[in-house]
């Protein structure tokens, strides 16, 4: 055997065992054909993910809490790894592919905008206010990844993985996930959809068992994390969850994790589809429940949400004035547009510009943007 078929082997050997559900390597599909080097397809796309930008930029974006100086609270680049690890561990167990997880995992939050999902309501009203269609995290996540990044001729990343990034929303819970198979095209027109109808993301299933996986994944890592964080933070204590709850999924993050992990591979293993004991279900729904009373819907007071999307409307107005008057020293042009392509300057709008420009932000750079805008704005 040459050194480079023994390579070959070496690389490929994680589809030998696969389960007949998995998506193997060799069902990778691109937009554009282009020969793999040593690396598979899904592998490769994990590079090319973690090597973006927008991958540098989770280490500052808010995962729940913003405008707090506690080092110790979960960020979005802890939160895609722990999202990867749960993944992985579970698509290990079922025989399913770990770099189509993998990829999916590090990339599902890239769209994240500042300050979290609140930040996102108010990019979203921005956007439906300027004929741009609805704004989702997800969605934008995509874009990210298919015209954003690489100046703006994206990444050629397989549809696989930009599917299970799509589809991975973990807002939606369900008690069995069953992939839905997918061409090009109407992945492409699932998509689309979802800039036009408001209710399209909710309906989005993805096309493999591997982003079933990751969707419930995003709901295992942030569940029990959030709770430890808001303890941290003195908001309450574990004493607080309901017992009917805590019976169940336990009170720890790693008890939480673990029942749900081996509750879903043992109602999966050797499944076309993903699946939770009716019990652990209910419990997730109701930890879920008790969450947004106490976690989500207690993040920020009232003065802190009318001072942010007051921020959010007035970076919005600066910078679109700033492309419409081309003015070549704002930062939409020294940090964003002076690269981009002639495609993506020329087809794309110029609220759509300002809206990708934000949405790319980390909270500490949206907030000195602010600062410097805010100026004009009260000259």
């Amino acid at each position: 055997m040459t050194n480079i078929n023994l390579l070959e082997k070496n690389m490929e050997r994680h589809n030998f065992g696969l389960s007949k559900y998995a998506c193997s390597d060799q069902n990778a599909i691109r937009f554009l054909e282009e020969k793999e080097d040593l690396r598979s397809p899904f592998f490769h796309d994990i590079d090319r993910i973690i090597y973006t930008y927008a991958y540098v930029r989770y280490s500052d974006k808010t995962q729940v809490y913003s405008l707090k100086t506690n080092d110790h609270i979960t960020k979005r680049m802890q939160h895609v790894q722990y999202v990867s690890k749960i993944a992985r561990t579970i698509g290990r167990a079922l025989g399913l592919n770990e770099d189509l997880i993998e990829a999916a995992s590090l990339g599902h939050d890239l769209g994240h905008v500042p300050f979290g999902h609140f930040g996102e309501s108010i990019l979203n009203k921005i956007s439906l206010k300027n004929n741009e269609g609805y704004f989702n995290h997800n969605i934008e996540s995509v874009r990210l990844l298919m015209n954003i990044e690489n100046g703006g001729k994206g990444l050629n990343l397989t549809v696989q993985v930009l599917d299970a990034i799509m589809c991975h929303n973990g807002e939606f819970v369900k008690g069995k996930y069953c992939p839905k198979p997918k061409t090009k095209e109407e992945f492409l027109q699932e998509y689309q959809s979802t800039y036009k109808d408001k209710d399209a993301v909710k309906h989005l299933v993805p096309m493999t068992l591997e982003g079933c996986v990751v969707r419930i994944s995003d709901v295992i890592a942030y569940l029990g994390r959030d709770i430890d964080d808001a303890c941290m933070l003195k908001l309450f204590t574990k004493k607080d969850i309901p017992k009917e709850i805590v019976e169940v999924l336990g009170y720890h993050n790693r008890e939480i994790i673990n029942t749900i992990i081996i509750d879903i591979i043992n109602n999966s293993l050797n499944k076309p589809y993903i699946k939770l004991s009716d019990s652990v279900y209910k419990a997730i729904v109701a930890l879920k429940k008790f969450n947004y009373e106490k976690i989500y819907n207690q993040a920020l007071d009232e003065n802190s949400k009318k001072k942010i999307e007051s921020m959010f409307e007035i970076n919005y107005d600066a910078f679109l004035n700033d492309v419409k008057t081309n003015n070549i020293n704002s930062k939409i042009y020294q940090n964003f547009l002076n690269y981009k392509n002639n495609d993506y300057l020329k087809n794309t709008t110029d609220a759509r510009k300002v809206i990708d420009f934000i949405a790319g932000m980390t909270d500490d750079y949206f907030v000195n943007c602010y600062n410097e805008n805010k100026l004009k704005h009260n000259k």
